[in-house]
């Protein structure tokens, strides 16, 4: 995910509700989050849909790696033909 530019990516609620397809549009060329501030304070951030997805993956993806770390940790394992088996929907299986 690129990093908001603070100097363009922050806009009051009120300026989005009035230019809002503007604002998505931007977003969406941009990859940039836009962040929504209420009262002069961060309320919400606006993402593009396939960003956000890839987000949701990476964040997916160092959750088994740390959940794989501490099972090695405690001495459990499994084999790589096992492990797959237990995830077919994200290798193809399912």
């Amino acid at each position: 995910m690129r990093r908001p530019n603070l100097d363009e990516d922050v806009q009051p609620v009120s300026e989005f509700r009035a230019n809002a397809a503007k604002f998505v549009q931007r977003v969406r060329e941009t990859r940039r989050p836009l962040v929504l501030t209420q009262h002069g304070k961060s309320a919400a951030v606006l993402m593009d849909v396939g960003e956000y997805e890839k987000m949701l993956d990476t964040i997916e993806l160092l959750r088994d790696a740390r959940g794989a770390e501490r099972r090695t940790g405690a001495g459990e394992s499994a084999e790589h033909d096992e492990a797959t088996a237990r995830q077919p929907e994200k290798h193809g299986g399912g």
